[in-house]
C-alpha cells in the first residue's frame, strides 16, 4: 500500500512538471504563437540580421528558433539552459531544420557561460524568477554584452501574489516588474523600455506578461 501511494505521488509530480513545461514542447509551439506575439517581441529586442544574441532558459528552443531566423546566417544565437536533456532535444530540432547559426550551452545556475563582450542582446524569458543568485547572473550577462548591448526580461506575473514578498512570489514561479527593475538598475543597466502589459500568458487573465529592456550603462 505504501509503495503504491509513493508511486501515485511520484506520478502526480511528474505529470505536474510536464504540464508546467508544456508550453515549451515542440508540439505546442504553433499554439504558443497565437498568444506570444513574437513579431512584436523581436521588434522590442532590436534583433536584426547579423545580430549576436542569447536565449537564457531556452528549453527545447521555441524562442531560439525564432531568433535564428531573425538574425539569419550572418548572425548567431547562443541557447542556454541548465538541463542537458532540454539542450539535447533542441540540438535535434536544429538538425531536423538544418539550422547552423545556433550554439547550445549547458550553463550553471549562477553562470550562463556566455562569451565576453560579444553579444548585442540577451533575452531571459520566463526564467528570471527561477534564478537564485540573480545579481551574479546579471553581472555575467553584463560582461557578455557589447558596450551598447541590451538585456530583455519577460515574465508572467500571477495576480494572486501581487502584494507578496519577492521570495513568496518566486516560490509561486512568478515575479513582479518592480523587483526586477530595481535589480537591473543595481546591476548597472538603464531601463530603456518598460511594458507592464504584453498580453496574457497562455490567454490566462490572471497571468499578465511584462517586459523590461535594459541597456549597459
Amino acid at each position: 500500500m505504501k509503495r503504491s501511494m509513493r508511486f501515485l505521488i511520484f506520478s502526480i509530480l511528474v505529470l505536474g512538471m510536464d504540464l508546467c513545461s508544456a508550453q515549451y514542447k515542440q508540439k505546442d509551439w504553433e499554439e504558443r504563437d497565437t498568444w506570444m506575439n513574437v513579431p512584436e517581441l523581436l521588434k522590442l529586442t532590436g534583433v536584426t540580421t547579423g545580430s549576436v544574441v542569447a536565449d537564457i532558459g531556452s528549453h527545447e528552443g521555441y524562442l531560439t528558433i525564432h531568433l535564428s531566423k531573425q538574425v539569419n546566417k550572418a548572425g548567431k544565437v547562443y541557447a542556454v539552459d541548465v538541463r542537458k536533456d532540454r539542450l539535447e532535444q533542441l540540438d535535434k530540432h536544429l538538425e531536423e531544420r538544418k539550422i547552423t547559426n545556433v550554439k547550445t550551452i549547458l550553463g550553471d545556475y549562477d553562470n550562463p557561460k556566455l562569451p565576453k563582450q560579444s553579444l548585442n542582446v540577451v533575452i531571459v524569458m520566463d526564467t528570471y524568477h527561477e534564478i537564485d543568485d540573480y545579481m551574479k547572473v546579471l553581472d555575467h550577462i553584463k560582461t557578455s554584452l557589447k558596450p551598447d548591448g541590451r538585456i530583455m526580461i519577460l515574465e508572467k506575473f500571477k495576480s494572486h501574489v501581487r502584494n507578496k514578498s519577492r521570495e513568496e512570489q518566486t516560490d509561486e514561479h512568478t515575479i513582479s516588474l518592480r523587483f526586477v527593475k530595481s535589480e537591473l538598475e543595481k546591476a548597472g543597466f538603464s531601463i530603456s523600455k518598460e511594458i507592464k502589459d504584453f498580453g496574457n500568458w497562455k490567454n490566462e487573465s490572471n497571468k499578465k506578461m511584462w517586459i523590461l529592456v535594459g541597456v549597459v550603462r
